[in-house]
């Protein structure tokens, strides 16, 4: 388990970005896989995410999860609480309610924890390339700041995710990036490959975060290459195997 300043300095705050291991789980999705869209059995993804759950002193229901779509989506939790599978589909979380931990799931995409400890308010995103173009990070932002939340007072991490010299993409990838800011040229540098580039994901979603007013910080753990402690989508493909666990990054108010 992971806990990166500076939410690990906010009172009344718990945060945690899981690695991979502490769970059930066997073989490929070893050992804490807490994705019920995997191959894993349901029984080991449940307990998995009760040893999650049980981090932050609650139950196994309290801990929320999305149908995650690569979108910028993004949902307030009140009273509302749903059960996984069948949760809604979106890739961002907020609440102001003690009793329940928002989570996201990743293996290379990244998850991205925000704070405002002093008025009470925490947020959970999922940023794969298409969710960080498109402004999820943003849209999270924006949900927290409908409930009080103020960007000047707001802490966040992006945590682990595939590494800036680990993600290769093809020749059209930059394109969108640059029509948006030529700046962006900075997050992309020549792949061995020719023709390719290799993408910043972390460094893009820290700069993008900072432009809204907001100062973000990553943890700079690189999941691809890190293979004894995350989980990742481009390693097991690159391995051809097919499927892949999921790793999960929380946070919670404390009562």
């Amino acid at each position: 388990m992971i806990q990166a300043k500076p939410l690990a300095d906010l009172s009344g705050v718990q945060h945690r970005f899981f690695t991979r291991k502490g769970g059930i789980s066997a073989g490929l999705y070893s050992s804490l896989n807490c994705g019920y869209g995997s191959g894993d059995s349901p029984d080991n993804v449940r307990e998995n995410r009760r040893r999650v759950a049980e981090v932050f002193g609650l139950g196994e229901p309290d801990l929320l999860t999305l149908h995650q779509i690569h979108s910028t989506d993004v949902m307030t939790v009140a009273a509302e609480r749903w059960t996984s599978p069948g949760a809604p589909k979106a890739d961002g979380l907020v609440t102001d309610r003690p009793g329940v931990v928002l989570g996201v799931m990743a293996a290379d995409c990244a998850p991205v924890l925000f704070a405002d400890g002093e008025a009470r308010v925490i947020g959970a995103a999922h940023a794969g390339w298409k969710g960080a173009l498109g402004g999820v990070a943003e849209a999270t932002i924006a949900a927290m700041e409908k409930l009080g939340a103020r960007r000047e007072r707001l802490k966040v991490v992006v945590g682990p995710c595939i590494g800036r010299d680990s993600y290769e993409v093809g020749p059209e990838f930059p394109a969108p990036f640059l029509a948006q800011d030529e700046a962006n040229k900075d997050f992309f540098k020549p792949s061995p490959r020719a023709g390719h580039f290799i993408f910043d994901l972390a460094g893009y979603l820290v700069r993008r975060i900072a432009r809204v007013g907001v100062t973000a910080t990553a943890t700079g753990h690189d999941t691809l290459t890190a293979t004894d402690d995350f989980f990742s989508y481009r390693r097991n493909t690159l391995d051809g195997v097919r499927d892949y666990g999921r790793g999960l990054s929380a946070i919670a108010l404390e009562k």
